[in-house]
């Protein structure tokens, strides 16, 4: 056998043996239980009985009967990513490019922007619950401002708005990293030659800037994506999907259906229909940045 064919084998057998328990571990985390919710979802357990009992595809037929809140939240949540993606994203590359001038406090307002990025989203919700029900009152007795004295978490519909702007407001420092990562990467030597070229800073931004932040435009956007479609401690905090039902995610329904009403049946067969839609959404938004940064 040769040196260079033994050398070969020992690299193989390194490679299984480094890469076997994450394989093992991932395995254990993520594959199994998936597969075993697919087996749940066709089943009606309530998660103690020994044996389930196997009822084909009932669970998937109370779901797009209407029998369940599923749709419901399911709608919610596509409201809910779409506001978390738009504002996420416009709001963090317009403060991106004012923290990319040169002023004294640049750094500071970069770190105070990132700040509630780092903190719980538990914790998040807890503070904005105590702001949106207390703060505002307080609020109120110096500035009688009437939208002061809305029920902001009370009304259905301003409760929307009320868990997106929290939403927003915390991952937002995330957005702007990296933004201003990609602001960063433009060379200098395209700007200085638009300069010469005789464009307007507006020209510059729209027709040099933004095309090369093409690669952040994906990565920004289906984090927000994935990150909005995931959405549940943070409305678990404000609101526990109320008043009502109106805040209710489907994350938020799948955990409700599974481990407090101990239908694990049934909550299985929702997340594995939730998992189809958004792998289906990010494949689709992925295909669309990608041939948006061919074009570009």
């Amino acid at each position: 056998m040769s040196t260079r064919s033994k050398k070969s084998r020992k690299e193989l057998r390194e490679t299984i043996i480094f890469t076997l328990p994450a394989l093992l571990l991932i395995c254990m985390v993520m594959y199994i239980p998936f597969i075993m919710s697919g087996y749940y979802s066709l089943t009606e357990w309530n998660g103690i009985a020994k044996n389930p009992k196997f009822i084909g595809f009932a669970n998937f037929a109370t779901i797009f009967s209407g029998k369940s809140n599923f749709l419901n939240s399911l709608g919610f949540t596509v409201k809910y990513t779409v506001f978390f993606v738009i504002f996420s994203n416009i709001l963090a590359l317009i403060l991106a490019v004012a923290l990319t001038q040169k002023f004294k406090l640049a750094n500071l307002y970069r770190g105070i922007f990132f700040i509630p990025y780092i903190m719980s989203m538990t914790i998040v919700g807890f503070i904005w619950k105590f702001i949106f029900t207390q703060g505002l009152d307080r609020i109120y007795d110096i500035l009688p401002a009437e939208f002061l004295k809305l029920s902001w978490l009370g009304d259905p519909k301003l409760a929307f708005y009320s868990v997106s702007m929290v939403g927003v407001w915390q991952g937002l420092g995330f957005y702007i990293v990296l933004y201003i990562a990609g602001l960063q990467a433009v060379p200098k030597e395209i700007l200085e030659a638009a300069t010469v070229d005789g464009a307007s800073g507006t020209q510059r931004f729209f027709r040099v800037v933004l095309p090369l932040l093409g690669p952040s435009f994906t990565t920004c956007i289906f984090m927000s994506l994935t990150n909005g479609l995931k959405v549940f401690d943070i409305i678990l905090a404000l609101t526990k999907g109320g008043p009502g039902t109106a805040t209710y995610s489907t994350t938020m329904q799948i955990y409700q259906e599974a481990f407090t009403n101990n239908n694990y049946g049934l909550g299985s067969a929702q997340a594995i229909i939730y998992f189809i839609v958004v792998l289906v959404i990010t494949q689709l938004v992925l295909k669309a940045m990608s041939l948006r940064e061919v074009e570009l």
